[in-house]
């Protein structure tokens, strides 16, 4: 029984340390490119460095960290070719699933209107990282209607390498509010079954995003690793 409350403990000091980092990098606290010290990670989530050293092997294989011998590890950077390719596997992969769509229910369209709900809520707080949770809660709602699960998970990998840049176009008060509005069309085209306006829809949302942050890549803006 020790053995196991100690495993316990450590596996809770592990997701801590994941859940923790994620909020980081989320937030924007921690940029693309930037060092993660283990040390200062340890301390900041109050833990050992063992549970440190184990999450961010974690967030190394969800892509969102990287790992170099003898440098250490950073938030996970995509190169402008990476960039687009994202959003090239984004369209393929969420119009298939968007089209084997069936008509939602009264409560999965309920629970899929709750997440839309809390998007706006943490959007009026100007609370950036709830916004981008309940941003990815209420996409993946949407997804996790279909019966591809297999393609539905490799979405959400891909989504997970781009969470760096999302916390960068958040700021925007325009794009906010472009976020908000297409969501509220989004759920009347799913809540009506017309799975072809929601195709429009969701390109349109999606281009959003890849637009403004192809500015900033262009623009130099994507923020870049810290010299520390």
């Amino acid at each position: 029984m020790p053995a196991k409350r100690s495993a316990d403990a450590a596996d809770q000091a592990v997701s801590r340390v994941v859940d923790g980092i994620k909020r980081m990098i989320v937030s924007g606290d921690l940029l693309p490119g930037q060092q993660i010290r283990q040390e200062q990670m340890a301390a900041v989530l109050g833990v050992s460095r063992l549970p440190v050293r184990e999450g961010l092997r974690q967030l190394v294989a969800d892509g969102l960290v990287a790992h170099e011998h003898n440098v250490g590890f950073a938030v996970a950077r995509l190169s402008r070719p990476e960039f687009d390719q994202v959003y090239l596997m984004r369209r393929l992969l969420e119009t298939e699933v968007i089209r084997s769509l069936p008509r939602p229910g009264t409560g999965q369209l309920d629970r899929i209107r709750s997440f839309a709900e809390d998007v706006e809520r943490a959007a009026a707080d100007l609370d950036l990282p709830r916004m981008r949770e309940a941003n990815s809660a209420f996409h993946q709602a949407i997804f996790g209607l279909s019966g591809l699960n297999l393609v539905v998970a490799e979405i959400n990998r891909i989504w997970t390498w781009a969470l760096p840049y999302h916390a960068v176009y958040l700021y925007d008060e325009a794009a906010r509010a472009r976020i908000l509005a297409e969501h509220r069309d989004m759920l009347a085209a799913l809540g009506s079954g017309d799975l072809e306006r929601l195709v429009e829809l969701m390109d349109t949302h999606r281009a959003g995003s890849e637009a403004q942050l192809s500015l900033m890549f262009g623009a130099g803006a994507v923020p870049r690793p810290s010299a520390g």
